[in-house]
């Protein structure tokens, strides 16, 4: 924790080297999250980079006193995830299901093994409105009202969203393991 005080220190004066030590502690952590939030690996990457820079623009802002890195570089992680949805227009929260009953396709090998990166294609495969609100609510820990202001919808809005969101993973994971 010390150490990672004293890379930021460094980062805060401009020191590539350091910029560099902490993107690699948490870079993997980082795409994660920008990974639930996107439909594809591409997007993921575009999101990272946008966060990369968000990160050490706001990097003065950050105060140990309130969060660690960890968390606080999270959350401008989500928060940049969330920008690029919005500067690309891809939250709409009135699509339906029945829209994406087409991308629900899986091959054998889930069927065999249901793992980390089976699920995270499952999320991915939600709509954007809906993965977008399961993500904030189920994953990052948000309250409704707090992914209402967030997103600039009601807090029925969000509810709804979610919902739907849990509905469709399930007939996605019921039709896994019906194999």
């Amino acid at each position: 924790m010390e150490k990672e005080h004293k890379i930021i220190k460094k980062c805060l004066r401009g020191n590539t080297r350091a910029q560099r030590m902490l993107y690699d502690a948490h870079k993997t952590k980082w795409f994660m999250i920008c990974l639930r939030y996107a439909q594809h690996k591409m997007e993921a990457e575009d999101m990272l980079q946008e966060g990369l820079i968000s990160v050490f623009k706001e990097l003065k802002q950050f105060d140990s006193d309130k969060a660690t890195f960890s968390t606080w570089s999270n959350k401008v992680m989500v928060n940049a995830s969330l920008q690029h949805l919005r500067k690309w227009k891809k939250l709409n929260f009135n699509q339906s299901i029945d829209d994406y009953e087409d991308r629900l396709s899986y091959s054998e090998d889930v069927f065999g093994k249901l793992g980390a990166k089976e699920l995270t294609t499952m999320v991915q495969n939600l709509p954007d409105g809906y993965r977008t609100v399961f993500n904030l609510y189920a994953i990052d820990g948000y309250k409704h009202r707090e992914i209402a202001e967030m997103l600039s919808i009601s807090e029925n809005t969000s509810k709804t969203q979610l919902l739907k969101a849990k509905k469709m993973l399930r007939t996605q994971l019921e039709e896994v393991l019906q194999y």
